[in-house]
């Protein structure tokens, strides 16, 4: 039993640092791509594309359930988006508060009734309406039967006129240049371009007025601050180095852009669990793999969306729960059938095997491998040693990679002004190893529980007013 459990201990060392080491690579990638990255915004002339004719347009979708607090900003945010043409399609999924009466009071939007043609090129829940206001003419509420967030990007889809489709969660406010700087890049090879995903960024402590960020700050609080160097991590070390090899696995649902067409060929996006912004660029790099046809999913980080990060343990692990669902769903589903298959590149040998064996099974090898540790060091006290190696061995290589992440973000985008805040981004870069990336792993587990037991609820999501920070302000 000793030597059992020492060895297992021992392969769970080595399989978090082939992880570490693998994003190091991706990490690699990251910093070469944002060279190149660099000297093409450096040149870029965003505020004359604002202007120009030959931008394509595009409709934006923000599917919205009980949004009532968020819904009235985040869509003027949209509105006022330096973008010659565009469209705002709210899609209200049977909201249980009043998210439509926000928007039809704040718009003065008037019914009237779809058509069938805006409602049958992909199947969803039952279409009770359209609001329209000919004052706002680039802005529709959509309003339907509650059929889940998959369900009510169909709707837009269905409804959008439009060949280019963006995503939008109404908890998300978008920088007013975010949507040039996305469009800008699939200029650049349209013919290929089928999605781009956007760079999301948390709003929590920062100032916000009329729909818009006016002064970045760092989160107060503990869990918003820590996933804040969590997303950096993410986006800046992880997705822009995935994208550099045609690896991507996710465009945020939170903010991205793709081809219509194509999100229509696919099958739309597909409802029933959560983890539909992983399932439809799955099913794009499939589909552009069979059919044998050049394309390329990238993601543009100076395209700026900015979101409400969970503030309490409930809710942030409901979301991780959901997550580890959606993840696992994908995996069973489309994966497996990519899985070390040579016509799938890229995805087959490595996007996929990566998400399986890292992603997927990892809370089994991290759970099981530091129990095996615990247990080898109780039999044998002398192991302790080995316990605390391996903990020391997995912090310092987790920092280094977030601190990697930290210099990407100053090199290229110095969002935080202050030097004070850099250091603070390191110290919490450090703390998550102690605590938070643990309860990460049990909550992504306990979500797979949940799947097994077919519990797909959406779980726990509040939200807060984008002004209330700015309202505690002026009453104090």
């Amino acid at each position: 039993m000793r030597d059992f459990l020492l060895v297992y201990g021992i392969f769970a060392m080595y399989y978090v640092i082939v992880i570490n080491t693998i994003y190091f690579g991706i990490i690699m990638f990251s910093f070469r791509k944002i060279t190149r990255i660099m000297k093409e915004t450096f040149y870029s002339k965003y505020e004359f594309l604002s202007g120009s004719k030959h931008m394509p347009p595009i409709s934006i979708l923000v599917p919205a359930f009980n949004e009532e607090l968020t819904i009235k900003e985040n869509v003027q945010s949209l509105l006022a988006l330096h973008y010659p043409a565009h469209e705002v399609i709210v899609v209200n999924d049977g909201s249980g508060d009043n998210t439509s009466k926000v928007l039809i009071d704040e718009f003065r939007l008037n019914y009237y009734k779809p058509t069938p043609v805006e409602q049958n090129t992909l199947s969803t829940a039952e279409v009770k309406g359209v609001y329209y206001n000919p004052e706002f003419p680039n802005l529709y509420l959509i309003d339907k039967e509650n059929g889940g967030k998959a369900d009510s990007l169909n709707a837009g889809i269905n409804f959008s006129h439009y060949s280019l489709v963006s995503s939008i969660d109404a908890d998300s406010l978008l920088e007013n240049d975010a949507l040039i700087r996305i469009a800008r890049k699939y200029m650049e090879n349209p013919e290929e371009y089928v999605a781009i995903g956007g760079n999301v960024r948390i709003a929590n402590g920062c100032r916000i007025s009329n729909g818009m960020v006016q002064k970045v700050r760092l989160p107060k609080k503990l869990l918003p601050m820590l996933q804040t160097v969590e997303y950096i991590k993410a986006f800046l070390g992880g997705r822009i180095g995935w994208s550099d090899i045609n690896g991507l696995i996710i465009v945020s649902g939170a903010f991205g852009v793709f081809r219509k067409d194509y999100i229509i060929k696919v099958g739309g996006y597909r409802g029933g669990y959560p983890g539909e912004d992983m399932n439809i660029i799955i099913k794009l790099h499939r589909y552009m793999l069979d059919h044998n046809l050049p394309y390329q999913i990238d993601f543009c980080p100076d395209a700026v969306c900015w979101t409400q990060a969970p503030d309490t343990f409930k809710i942030l692990g409901s979301q991780r729960k959901r997550w580890g669902r959606g993840n696992l769903k994908n995996m069973l589903e489309l994966g497996t059938r990519m899985f070390m298959r040579p016509r799938y590149k890229v995805m087959g040998w490595l996007t996929i095997p990566y998400n399986i064996i890292f992603e997927t099974l990892s809370p089994y090898f991290r759970i099981t491998g530091f129990l095996a540790l615990v247990g080898y060091s109780l039999i044998d006290m002398t192991g302790w040693k080995i316990v605390a190696v391996f903990m020391l061995i997995n912090v310092l290589y987790g920092t280094l990679l977030g601190l990697g992440s930290l210099l990407i973000e100053e090199l290229a985008f110095r969002r935080f002004p202050r030097i004070r805040d850099y250091f603070k981004m390191v110290l919490y870069t450090i703390l998550m190893f102690f605590g938070y990336r643990q309860l990460g792993i049990l909550w992504r587990f306990m979500g797979h529980i949940q799947f097994f037991r077919k519990n797909n609820s959406w779980g726990t999501m509040t939200r807060t007013s984008w002004n209330e920070d700015e309202e505690k302000e002026e009453a104090a």
